[in-house]
């Protein structure tokens, strides 16, 4: 078997039937990684010693028989997720030196299942971009074309899990953080509800948006990882206290008779015909497996880019502000006042990207502006979500393309920030939405780039998101990178 393009699921099959050790399975990663991470530069920090302590305390745990679906497996871990004793950047020279003294909720829960924890994972600065291209570290590259981007923010985390540089890793979700590099890289990636995985120790963006959620190479292993990081958290005010099920139950369930809508403005000018035409096809694919597709609309996704930057910067900007280089961050040698040491220790520390979101997010949120901008953003926020539930009372699923492109070229887009940001038309209604969805490849374009497709679920209703992708998955032929 190919390890390095192995599930989780057959991975902890030869753990368990000690074809493999944990510590070979290690080493096999950071062979891996050492011999190719320099040219694709997905991590900000590697935990090799770290890691094989892990490795040898899984073992032992298997050893016992007493491993979990997760125990010796190999995983990256986005560096804006804190992990006590290992330093969390957010790739930025504001947090450059940071050492959390303490671990994020989620990496206490995959501490307990005995995880091996690889290293640390490049990403947009303070997750703010769609390329990894704004990291002050490593500016990650697509293991498909290393000429091109990964996506972002996530995309450190999304390439590592592509080129075979780890099992799984986490991300963030602000706005298709998740999605949006997942269907770059040709891998599956999931947002879950907002509430479901606790925010606690994930260094905040838009605290409205954001959500952790896994990253791998099938809707089943990331249904796997959900069950071991999902929960309520004393810690986290916007926790949701609902029951976590298992989020694997439904998988090979049949899909006959399930609903899936197709919301026509997702299909419309703007998105690459490549796109559209294998999401299409992919919705053929469901039909002939008995599911019912219905055809809908979304008329509020034109505002829903704007209505997203408006409030994310908003929320950034209040964020951000504790970072003054005296309570947080980076301080600057330069400055004979409070005033001009703040100044000149932001001007040091933010790069181009977070200085832009910053004076966006003040500039809508300051007297005058309020209600032309933010006022209207949060109103537009309740419309698209009436729509969603709207749609929700006819179907069981809707079905999209994740990114209206495959991935660009790293030199393209980087210098317009407003093509940029419209690259998330495809994802950004989900997070303003809280809903829960998936992002797995369904083709791949002339050039051999993947093709990503998004199921988008009920709130908390992961388990049939995950069941659909997975009925998927199981008709498709994925290809890996050759590096």
């Amino acid at each position: 078997m190919d390890m390095k393009n192995a599930k989780i699921s057959e991975l902890r099959k030869l753990l368990d039937e000690k074809k493999v050790s944990a510590a070979e399975l290690c080493k096999e990663c950071f062979d891996n990684i050492k011999a190719n991470d320099d040219t694709y530069k997905c991590y900000i920090t590697l935990t090799e010693e770290l890691a094989y302590e892990q490795a040898e305390k899984a073992q032992k745990k298997i050893n016992e028989s007493k491993a979990s679906a997760l125990t010796g497996i190999p995983m990256a871990i986005k560096d804006n997720i804190c992990t006590d004793g290992v330093k969390t950047t957010c790739a930025s020279k504001m947090l450059e030196d940071f050492v959390p003294p303490y671990n994020a909720t989620v990496m206490e829960k995959l501490n307990s299942e005995n995880i091996v924890m690889l290293g640390k994972t490049s990403m947009d600065e303070f997750a703010m971009g769609g390329s990894t291209q704004t990291s002050a570290f490593a500016k990650t590259k697509n293991p498909f074309d290393s000429e091109r981007v990964p996506g972002g923010s996530s995309g450190g985390s999304a390439a590592a899990v592509s080129a075979g540089f780890c099992a799984a890793a986490l991300g963030s979700d602000t706005g298709g953080s998740i999605r949006q590099p997942a269907a770059f890289c040709g891998i599956t990636g999931m947002k879950p509800t907002y509430g479901r995985v606790s925010r606690y120790g994930l260094v905040a963006f838009a605290s409205s948006l954001d959500q952790i959620g896994p990253m791998a190479r099938s809707a089943e292993d990331c249904g796997i990882i959900l069950n071991s990081i999902c929960g309520f958290d004393i810690h986290d005010g916007t926790s949701a206290r609902n029951e976590v099920p298992d989020f694997t139950a439904k998988i090979g369930k049949d899909i006959k008779g399930m609903k899936i809508a197709l919301p026509k403005e997702f299909f419309d000018k703007g998105i690459d015909e490549e796109i559209s035409g294998a999401v299409m096809k992919a919705a053929e694919t469901y039909k002939s497996m008995g599911a019912e597709i219905i055809e809908c609309s979304m008329p509020s996704l034109k505002y829903a880019v704007p209505a997203y930057y408006l409030i994310a910067c908003a929320e950034a900007c209040s964020n951000l502000s504790r970072y003054d280089g005296i309570k947080y961050g980076h301080r600057s040698e330069i400055g004979d006042s409070y005033e001009e040491l703040i100044m000149h220790s932001r001007a040091e520390g933010f790069g181009e990207e977070v200085k832009r979101r910053i004076l966006l997010g003040n500039y809508a949120l300051s007297s005058g502006y309020y209600d032309a901008y933010y006022g209207k953003a949060m109103a537009l926020k309740q419309l698209i979500r009436e729509e969603y539930a709207a749609i929700f009372e006819k179907c069981d699923i809707i079905l999209t393309p994740t990114t209206p492109t495959t991935a660009y070229r790293c030199d393209e887009n980087i210098s317009d920030p407003v093509k940029m940001y419209q690259a998330d038309i495809c994802t950004v209604t989900v997070n303003i939405a809280g809903l829960p969805a998936v992002s797995t490849p369904c083709g791949y374009d002339a050039k051999g780039l993947p093709v990503g497709m998004s199921v988008i679920g009920r709130q908390f209703d992961e388990q049939t998101v995950i069941q659909a992708a997975d009925a998927f998955e199981k008709t498709f032929t994925r290809v890996s990178p050759k590096l």
